[in-house]
């Protein structure tokens, strides 16, 4: 009796391999994949610099005007970058959507961190504010998983508990920052990276303009509502500062909404640490506290973690676009 042979015919075999074809597009799509993550984390660069300045400005104002005052400048300032966008790119018909329902949830969870943040800015001075609010790249790679199906590597794992780590020796748990005013900050992370997480899976459905739009448009509403009980009268030069806060909120909005449609949640997400180190350097120029020998240690493991994240990227796009031209 013959035994059924235990290895696949040559025919089996080619049946299982893919076509010439696929094996092209498959090169081709990664190396798309890594140019648009690449420039996600360019993005991501970009939009965290914006947002440091204008937060560097709430900061500032915080103490002349009520927060969701500040809240509402932010947002009818913001409009004027997005409005130019939607012009260049194809005006109204760009807000069209299909999950009005999850734009809502995006716009309300954007807003209570949007809210939360400023309170922390307020509260901390705004290194240790940054800093606690850096727990959401955690959030977002571990909430990117079960939300998104997202697969996370370890390598990636490890860059982002790396790059908070670099936080936590720069704050030195334990010492006078761990306070009740703390939990602000973390939960401010915690709405932030849930919002960012539905970005990402908004971004499969509608365009990024409408994203950014309707997010806006809701806080303007919920904020402008509340006017009539806080309001406090703008003078002179403030107004200038009311609108460059909004003007940096909106264009780093872009950029960052950009970012989380352009590439993975775990590969831009470290990139928010940078946030620290304009942290830094804000606070010591305009409130004149100077790094210390703990900042610079964590400071370097920050970045280094970064690079880490960004040097991988960069080394996976190149093979796929070598192998792409190789099979082109």
């Amino acid at each position: 009796m013959s035994q059924p042979s235990s290895t696949a015919t040559p025919t089996a075999k080619a049946a299982l391999q893919p076509s010439a074809s696929e094996a092209r597009d498959a090169a081709f799509a990664r190396a798309d994949q890594g140019r648009r993550t690449l420039a996600g984390i360019g993005s991501m660069i970009l939009a965290v610099g914006l947002f440091a300045a204008m937060d560097a400005i709430v900061k500032w104002l915080s103490d002349t005007f009520p927060l969701i005052e500040l809240v509402f400048f932010r947002s009818i300032f913001a409009l004027l970058p997005l409005g130019l966008l939607m012009a260049r790119s194809g005006g109204w018909r760009l807000l069209r959507v299909t999950r009005p329902g999850l734009h809502m949830l995006r716009s309300s969870v954007g807003l209570v961190s949007m809210y939360l943040y400023f309170v922390a800015y307020k509260l901390l001075p705004l290194a240790d504010a940054f800093a606690l609010g850096f727990a959401a790249p955690l959030f977002m790679t571990a909430l990117s998983v079960p939300l998104l199906h997202e697969k996370v590597g370890p390598r990636r794992w490890a860059a982002v508990a790396v790059g908070f780590s670099g936080v936590l020796v720069m704050l030195r748990p334990g010492g006078d920052l761990f306070q009740l005013a703390a939990i602000v900050p973390i939960v401010a992370a915690f709405t932030y990276a849930l919002a960012m997480v539905i970005i990402r899976n908004l971004s499969r459905h509608d365009g990024t303009i409408a994203i950014i739009f309707y997010f806006t448009m809701f806080s303007l509403l919920v904020s402008g509502s509340t006017l009539p009980w806080v309001w406090v009268a703008p003078q002179g030069l403030q107004w200038g500062w009311l609108a460059a806060m909004g003007l940096l909120g909106g264009i780093a909005q872009i950029f960052m909404t950009r970012a989380f449609v352009m590439a993975p949640i775990a590969a831009v997400a470290p990139f928010e640490y940078t946030g620290m180190l304009w942290g830094v350097v804000l606070g010591w120029a305009i409130w004149g506290t100077l790094p210390d020998t703990w900042t610079w240690a964590g400071s370097f493991i920050l970045i280094g973690s970064g690079l880490y994240i960004l040097q991988r990227e960069a080394a996976v796009s190149r093979a796929a676009n070598r192998e792409a031209a190789a099979l082109a």
